[in-house]
């Protein structure tokens, strides 16, 4: 675990908010220079406390309406393999996240759609026929608040 101060705080939170703002202008709103700011940047990433920078796209203005959350239970008859199931379902483009939880369901999983009809053909055609594909719980997105992060 990485021992962090009060301004690398406050930078990873700024960073979180918008990992779009360069280390020059971190540096001036916390009263750094912009080397000093690159260089605790940089120890932050190195240290693994910052593990990339995401583009977040904004899905219903690229036309998928309807996000919904899955939980899925893997069948037991036949025994597939975490890996194949992993796998299989990664290779669906309206799959956003695979998680592999601890709980009622094996996998949660966030799936976009165009609107219910669409999301419908995903499950049916796609999800439910993948290898080990059990039980399943949809949970459709009303509103998503984001928030920046532990910090």
């Amino acid at each position: 675990m990485i021992e962090l101060d009060e301004i690398d705080r406050r930078l990873l939170s700024a960073l979180a908010r918008d990992a779009t703002q360069s280390a020059s202008a971190l540096g001036r709103r916390f009263g750094l220079s912009q080397p000093a700011a690159w260089r605790r940047i940089r120890r932050l990433q190195e240290a693994g406390a910052i593990r990339g920078r995401r583009l977040r796209l904004n899905a219903e203005a690229l036309g998928f309406g309807v996000t919904v959350f899955l939980g899925v239970k893997l069948a037991r008859k036949g025994r597939v393999s975490l890996e194949d199931f992993e796998r299989a379902v990664s290779a669906i483009p309206e799959v956003q996240t695979v998680e592999h939880i601890l709980g009622l369901y094996d996998y949660r999983l966030r799936v976009v759609a165009r609107d219910l009809a669409d999301f419908e053909r995903v499950l049916r055609r796609r999800i439910m026929t993948l290898p080990g594909a059990g039980e399943v719980e949809a949970n459709v997105l009303l509103s998503e608040e984001r928030r920046p992060g532990p910090l």
